[in-house]
């Protein structure tokens, strides 16, 4: 298959749909009326009755047909508004699946939350066909029985998702108005296609999604980590008769940005209808997309950003406020009702707080970064101590840590102690000045950890505490203990020959643009200056509790970095601090 771009990107094989596997009961077009009362995964019942039309065929521009499960009022006169769900994963796979399959505890979401009609990371039909509404999930191209070859975001799938909303905006029970709604990949999706202005998507809802799969999932800062997508998604989500894209074969071919790559970053900036886009601070992939798309969608006024607290999927399935706002939302820009959503606050952040403290929800604040935040730099000392403000190379005093770039479990440390409560809320930075003797790259990681009065680090649990067996994280097995529910801190990553920042495109002073166009090597030895970016935080840390900063050749978060086998990593990895290496962390403390 031709590219639209210059990048010759292999085909991964893909296993046939088969019968049971997410839901999948093979091409079967057909309509079927689903009554109230109905509870056809044993979930929660149907408030209404729904007419589904299983398989509807959607001709693309080049002839390839998609896929969709339709459902709508069964009362045939009333011409509704359509929200579009759109991924690979199977219009049939649901949430009550994805939950027993691979959380604790359903994350903590009530067994009576969702109805089974729910695409994974979609809306349920079940609570917005009572509301009026049609809910179309997709299978996008090459997924089960949708054709041709599966692609992952980029002009292709855009262009799908535009075919897609004007044929679904034309059928006879549609009153012309589409939006577009979901999770993850669902979200994601939203940014490319909403770039391309199709002209009946009036409205979209990207709920957690990131904003540039080269940067924030694939190869971040350079380096390979798609292992998750390669052998959880691929392997035993993904099925389709023609193989899709493969991320770690474009990876292996071109480690540097082309065009292939770079058509996986959507253009923000065309986007020009109502948004309402969430986040959080525990993701560790969407979280610096929903900032992006905050910062860069200035053709419309009418957006709105939530950070939230939680994982994503308790947010979109399980909070009622999170529900009721989408719900008028949609409203509003789809039945254009006059509800006074406009005076919903632009913008709220959560803070966290850690352990059993309950986090700050729906903080109110003029933009995005908070105009009232003051940036401090935290220098490197002896002692694995930070020093606030205190300029260390007027000091005259050099020193250097090392750790084994080898050793998953070594790593450097560095720490400052609050005298008082202290926020820090917004994007911080790190500074290093390091180096290898025993060869010419560096794969770096650092994160920021919590640590309490006692010197305990810290975690914040990503779920609320009601409707979990458990009242302390300490409590949690080691089983359940993963990134999904438990949060260590913002991580930051950089392969050292990657270091090249365009300052003309970085979003943010501490968020540096590393275009990955080309690499440069390091003399062994050779001390060299590094920045890198760090995840977005909000943290508040109560008087006698340190943020510290761990620098290492590994993730050190709650699951493994993936990517590893890639790492160029040997030997030791030193860190310079004093005199005229003012390594330093740059933090953002609210005011």
């Amino acid at each position: 298959m031709t590219m639209k771009n210059d990048a010759d990107i292999p085909t991964e094989p893909l296993l046939p749909p088969a019968i049971g596997h997410a839901g999948y009961q093979g091409l079967n077009p057909r309509i079927e009326i689903l009554r109230q009362g109905d509870r056809p995964f044993s979930a929660r019942a149907l408030p209404c009755d729904i007419l589904v039309e299983h398989d509807v065929a959607i001709q693309m521009r080049d002839g390839v047909k998609l896929y969709a499960d339709i459902y709508r009022p069964t009362a045939t006169h009333d011409r509704v508004p359509a929200i579009l769900s759109w991924s690979p994963f199977g219009k049939k796979f649901n949430g009550i699946q994805c939950l027993r399959l691979i959380t604790p505890w359903n994350l903590g979401i009530p067994p009576d939350a969702l109805s089974g009609l729910e695409k994974f990371e979609g809306l349920d039909p079940a609570e917005w066909v009572d509301k009026g509404y049609a809910i179309a999930n997709v299978d996008s191209r090459g997924a089960f029985d949708s054709e041709g070859r599966m692609v992952i975001m980029g002009t292709q799938e855009a262009e799908d998702g535009f075919d897609t909303i004007e044929d679904l905006a034309s059928r006879k029970w549609c009153n012309g108005m589409i939006g577009m709604a979901g999770n993850s990949h669902l979200a994601i999706v939203q940014w490319f296609i909403a770039a391309l202005q199709p002209p009946s998507l009036k409205a979209i809802a990207p709920w957690e999604g990131c904003g540039d799969l080269y940067r924030e999932q694939f190869a971040r800062g350079g380096i390979y980590g798609g292992d998750m997508f390669d052998q959880l998604i691929v392997k035993h989500m993904l099925r389709g008769h023609s193989g899709m894209e493969s991320f770690r074969h474009a990876y292996e071919t071109s480690p540097l940005m082309n065009s292939w790559w770079a058509d996986k970053r959507p253009q923000m900036s065309n986007i020009n209808i109502p948004t309402y886009i969430t986040g959080t601070w525990t993701n560790s992939m969407h979280g610096m997309g929903a900032i992006r798309g905050w910062m860069e969608i200035t053709k419309t006024d009418d957006k709105w950003l939530r950070f939230h607290p939680y994982q994503e999927w308790h947010d979109l399935w399980a909070n009622k406020q999170a529900q009721e706002e989408l719900l008028r939302f949609f409203d509003r820009y789809l039945k254009l009702q006059q509800n006074g959503w406009e005076s919903t606050p632009r913008l709220r952040l959560a803070v966290l707080r850690y352990e059993t403290a309950p986090p700050l929800v729906n903080v109110v604040h003029d933009d995005f970064p908070i105009p009232q935040t003051i940036y401090r730099k935290a220098y490197l000392r002896h002692g694995g101590l930070l020093s606030l403000d205190e300029l260390v190379p007027s000091q005259g005093v050099v020193g250097e840590v090392s750790y084994d770039s080898q050793d998953r479990s070594d790593f450097v440390s560095f720490t400052y102690l609050f005298p008082q409560t202290t926020q820090l809320v917004g994007i911080a930075k790190a500074m290093l000045y390091m180096s290898c003797p025993a060869t010419d790259d560096l794969d770096i990681h650092i994160i920021l950890c919590k640590i309490s009065s006692d010197g305990k680090e810290q975690r914040s649990l990503n779920i609320p505490w009601d409707n979990i067996p458990v009242s302390s994280i300490d409590e949690i097995p080691d089983e359940n203990q993963s990134e999904l529910i438990l949060y260590k801190g913002p991580a930051g990553v950089l392969r050292a020959s990657h270091r090249e920042v365009d300052v003309s495109k970085s979003l943010h002073e501490n968020w540096p643009f590393h275009p990955h166009r080309k690499e440069q090597k390091i003399p062994p030895g050779q001390v060299t200056r590094l920045e890198i970016g760090i995840w977005a935080m909000g943290v508040e840390y109560a008087a006698g509790e340190s943020i510290q900063l761990q620098i290492s050749g590994h993730y050190r978060g709650m699951t493994d970095f993936k990517g590893q086998e890639s790492s160029v990593n040997k030997g030791k990895h030193v860190v310079h601090f004093g005199g005229g290496y003012d390594s330093h962390l740059v933090l953002p403390f609210l005011t």
